[in-house]
């Protein structure tokens, strides 16, 4: 496969992936939508290791609740934190095993060398559960993933952290 042929086949997975990711319309994400830090009301320090696994692996926090992820790899190869569904987690983990070199940055993701750390702003605007893996090429197999809890909160549609309201 030529060269400009392969670039136009990665661009074309890359904008699906993203439109997959980022899901349509105001609200109608599943996992949130990307956070203002300033209006970030913790943050949570989240370690990625070697041993393909996160710590903590599970995070509580509360339907429309902004939330600083500093992520940190203490191992020695690339790690990721990538929230999704699961659908879509495994799609773009299947993605990632055909391309491994492939750079991507979403803001409901971050990449991080060894001993580096990076973070995610995130608004978790539905009541449920986020997922959230690493998608490097064997780490997600090897049981890299992790869960956040979403509560719901009182007044609050269990689909739309803006209310009752219908769109």
């Amino acid at each position: 496969m030529n060269t400009i042929r392969k670039a136009g086949v990665v661009s074309v997975l890359v904008l699906a992936a993203s439109a997959v990711m980022a899901g349509p319309g105001h609200g109608s994400n599943p996992v949130g939508e990307p956070g203002n830090a300033a209006q970030a009301v913790r943050t949570v320090e989240v370690d990625m290791t070697d041993n393909m696994r996160f710590t903590p692996g599970e995070i509580s926090v509360r339907q429309g609740e902004t939330v600083r992820l500093l992520v940190k790899n203490s191992g020695a190869v690339k790690h990721e934190l990538v929230l999704g569904t699961p659908e879509e987690l495994r799609a773009h983990y299947a993605m990632m095993l055909k391309m491994p070199g492939m750079e991507h940055a979403d803001d409901n993701m971050v990449s991080v060398a060894p001993g580096a750390t990076g973070e995610v702003v995130w608004r978790f605007t539905k009541a449920g559960n986020v997922h959230f893996a690493c998608l490097q090429p064997g780490h997600y197999d090897a049981g890299m993933k992790g869960l956040v809890k979403v509560a719901q909160t009182a007044g609050a549609s269990k689909s739309d952290g803006h209310g009752a309201h219908k769109h």
